[in-house]
């Protein structure tokens, strides 16, 4: 076995004995899928990918790092954007796929949660709670292939945040395997618990630097019976926030997503997804996704739906639109927004940000934002779209057509500069909900108080002394 350390062969034999040697992958054909994150801006090498099937064998995995000093890199579905699931160059950094735990333990339908480990992908627990007649609601566009692991790892937002909350607010208890090996059972289904301090709070969100998460209970929700989804035209982001306000006062949590895009990137997936159409007669320079579901009478709520949107037409806050007159339709206007990112890789590209600022200042970052990157790149294009409704924008910007895309790449630390700057300026976050992985790790001094970086290196120093786990990640 070739390792570049004699350390490492010793450990992957001790694992292989542990695992079955058909769970080592240490060919260069089996590892290649392990070792690059989508958009190729990280790459590493690892001497090996270890796939464990059970708690147990992650337990044992670590025990076994944990004597011979073996960094562990956890790795789910490989969709971060960060780099937090990506080893170092060295080869001497393993990787850790949790991809074979993958069961659901338990539905309880009545007390409305859901066990699953940790590499369910998030689609497939989709369906097992649709088929008990409840709703999980984390929705991403990767989550065909996103696993829960990484979603709670990451503290993972996505279109439902509005009304249910990020990751963070959909579980109410974890396994986790820490880093000496140990087990910790927390998967507890209480609602309300105040004995002593909540430890799933450190491990979600920390990208695999303080644990590994091997199942976690979900909360689940009640179907909604009454859903209505409404593509709209306004003229600027400040109408689009008049909207979102009169909608959140009129709707109330009923207003389950409120998501802005631009022109710019309905042009790039309608030339880039097959099958797209246009949702309007007429392009407008900007668009509203809206969704409002409830337990209510669906005829009902279209018509309060309907009877808004006239009031809104009326007073100009929406120029155009329509609501959707079949799921199927919904479910393509949904498919736009959740399409944004990969149309963009196949349209050349983008310098990609993930930032959240107040919600009442997202109009004048729009604006400002836009404004900056067009003077400092010319012919750029910029692409804000997101989630309004709770602040979080991703501000991509696609090169010039008829330019060098290699030279705008070339650019991307002073082009990310401007809109980090301009984040912080406002008062808000430079990672809303893909977490600080290795792409945003420097940036963290800027951000954080003293104190707040002194507790987080304690907590890592008590909680992984040896720094095994995904080192170079975070802090």
């Amino acid at each position: 076995m070739d390792t570049s350390a004699p350390h490492i062969g010793q450990f992957l034999e001790q694992a292989a004995r542990e695992l079955g040697q058909n769970h080592v992958l240490t060919e260069a054909s089996d590892k290649q899928g392990y070792l690059a994150e989508l958009r190729k801006l990280f790459t590493g090498e690892s001497a090996a990918i270890l796939r464990p099937q059970s708690v147990e064998e992650v337990a044992a995995i670590m025990r076994l790092a944990n004597e011979f000093g073996v960094a562990i890199v956890p790795q789910g579905g490989n969709t971060g954007l960060v780099g937090g699931q990506i080893p170092d160059g060295t080869g001497n950094q393993i990787i850790l796929s949790l991809s074979r735990l993958n069961r659901v333990r338990d539905i309880d339908p009545d007390g409305n949660t859901m066990v699953v480990e940790a590499g369910c992908v998030l689609e497939s627990i989709h369906h097992a709670a649709d088929g008990v007649d409840r709703l999980f609601p984390l929705t991403l566009g990767s989550m065909g292939s996103c696993q829960i692991g990484g979603n709670l790892s990451t503290n993972a937002g996505g279109t439902a945040v509005l009304a249910y909350g990020n990751t963070r607010d959909l579980v109410l208890g974890l396994e986790v395997v820490l880093a000496d090996g140990r087990i910790w059972n927390g998967l507890r289904r209480l609602r309300k618990d105040n004995t002593g301090y909540d430890l799933k709070h450190l491990f979600i969100g920390a990208e695999g630097t303080l644990g590994i998460i091997t199942a976690a209970v979900l909360k689940l929700f009640p179907k909604p019976r009454a859903r209505n989804v409404a593509f709209l035209a306004v003229s600027d982001p400040e109408a689009a926030g008049t909207l979102f306000n009169t909608l959140k006062t009129e709707f109330g949590n009923a207003l389950t997503g409120f998501e802005i895009l631009r022109r710019t990137g309905i042009e790039i997936v309608l030339k880039n997804l097959e099958g797209v159409r246009d949702p309007l007669e007429t392009p407008h320079p900007w668009y509203v996704l809206v969704e409002t579901s409830s337990g209510g009478d669906f005829a009902k709520e279209r018509e309060k739906l309907e009877t808004f949107l006239e009031s809104a037409f009326e007073r100009s806050i929406v120029v155009d639109g329509t609501i959707a007159q079949s799921e199927q339709q919904a479910a393509a206007f949904w498919h736009i927004r959740h399409g944004m990112s990969e149309a963009q890789r196949h349209d050349g590209g983008s310098i990609t940000h993930d930032v959240s600022v107040p919600i009442a200042l997202v109009p004048d970052f729009l604006a400002r934002g836009i404004d900056a990157v067009a003077r400092a790149v010319p012919g750029c294009r910029p692409n804000p779209f997101g989630h309004f409704g709770d602040g979080n924008i991703h501000f991509n910007i696609s090169p010039p057509y008829e330019s060098d895309p290699a030279e705008f790449f070339a650019r991307r630390d002073e082009i990310s500069g401007i809109i980090y700057d301009l984040t912080i300026e406002m008062g808000g976050s430079f990672s809303a909900e893909h977490g600080v992985g290795q792409l945003k790790r420097h940036m963290l001094k800027s951000v954080k108080d003293p104190v707040e970086l002194a507790l987080m290196k304690s907590v890592k120093q008590t909680l992984d002394p040896n720094g095994i786990l995904n080192p170079g990640k975070v802090l």
